[in-house]
This record gives structure tokens, C-alpha cells and sequence, in this order.
């Protein structure tokens, strides 16, 4: 008679799958947000962003219009640059809820951006289904836990993509 290690010989030996990668507690995640713009705001902007390399994202400082409040909201968030466009991730600290620096863009998409040394006026928007996967995939050359982060999330993360857009002067119209 076979006992069970004849059978375990015949199966196919398998690596066991990656643990996902660790996330701090929420509450770690959200005082780091909070120390991030409070070094901003203390410096005058002279520290807290970075400009985007090929080799790591860069941090730029979103400035947005409140959806029920009407009053400006700022979020720092990291991003690449995709030609003239900056990109970024609604990903709330891989929490499930939508961030809402997203929801205030998806109410009204302008917004202006601050990045080091620059301020741009943008208009954001999803990244269609032909752009996200490429998108996507050059997040991921910088995060290499990416998609076991995004898993942990019930939604699709969204890829946001802030178009510049030029400024209208009120004496031309």
C-alpha cells in the first residue's frame, strides 16, 4: 500500500506565492500625509515636492475645488510625466475608498498643479482603455509591488491622467 509521500512525489513543485507586500497601519499612512504638507506649507513650498525622473516618480502638490464645500483642497500625490501630461494614481493609500482629491476632479476636472520650481493649470481625466495598460505598466517600473497593492483594493485603481491646459484671459473673450 502507498502512503500519502508517494503521492506528494508526483505533484508538481510549486514556489509559494509572494506575501503581499506590508502596508503600515492607516493611521501611519495618514499622519505621514499630514507631517508631508506640513512640511510644505512650513517651508514655503521649498521642500515636500520633487521633479519626476525616469529612475523615481516625482511629488507634486494638487490643488483642487472642494465638491461640496467649494473651497480649494490640496493633496500631495506622486506622478511621471507622459509627454506634456503629468500621471498619477487614485489609489487613497491603497485604503478602498475613492480619494477625495478624485472625487473633487471628477465633479469639476480643472485644477492647478504645483511641482518644483513650476505651476501649471490642468484638466483631469481617466485614462481611457487603450492608455491605461501602458500607463500602468511604467507606474509599475517605479513600484514594484504594484499589483498586489491594487489588489488588496475591491475597484479598479484609476489612472489619472492632468492634461495641461491653457489659461483664459478675461479681457480676450
Amino acid at each position: 500500500m502507498m502512503g500519502p509521500s508517494h503521492w506528494r512525489a508526483t505533484e508538481p513543485v510549486t514556489a509559494a506565492p509572494e506575501p503581499a507586500p506590508r502596508l503600515p497601519p492607516r493611521f501611519v499612512i495618514r499622519a505621514a500625509w499630514v507631517v508631508h504638507r506640513a512640511v510644505y506649507g512650513v517651508t514655503g513650498g521649498r521642500r515636500g515636492l520633487r521633479q519626476a525622473t525616469p529612475q523615481q516618480w516625482g511629488m507634486m502638490r494638487l490643488r483642487t475645488i472642494g465638491r461640496r464645500s467649494g473651497a480649494e483642497r490640496t493633496a500631495i500625490l506622486g506622478y511621471f510625466e507622459d509627454g506634456p501630461n503629468l500621471v498619477t494614481m487614485a489609489m487613497n493609500g491603497w485604503a478602498d475608498p475613492e480619494p477625495a482629491w478624485w472625487l473633487n476632479l471628477l465633479a469639476n476636472p480643472d485644477a492647478t498643479v504645483d511641482l518644483r520650481g513650476a505651476t501649471r493649470s490642468v484638466r483631469a481625466r481617466a485614462a481611457d482603455p487603450d492608455e491605461r495598460p501602458r500607463l500602468w505598466a511604467t507606474w509599475a517600473v517605479y513600484d514594484k509591488g504594484l499589483d498586489e497593492y491594487a489588489a488588496r483594493r475591491s475597484r479598479e485603481t484609476q489612472v489619472v491622467i492632468l492634461e495641461p491646459r491653457a489659461e483664459r484671459n478675461p479681457g480676450t473673450e
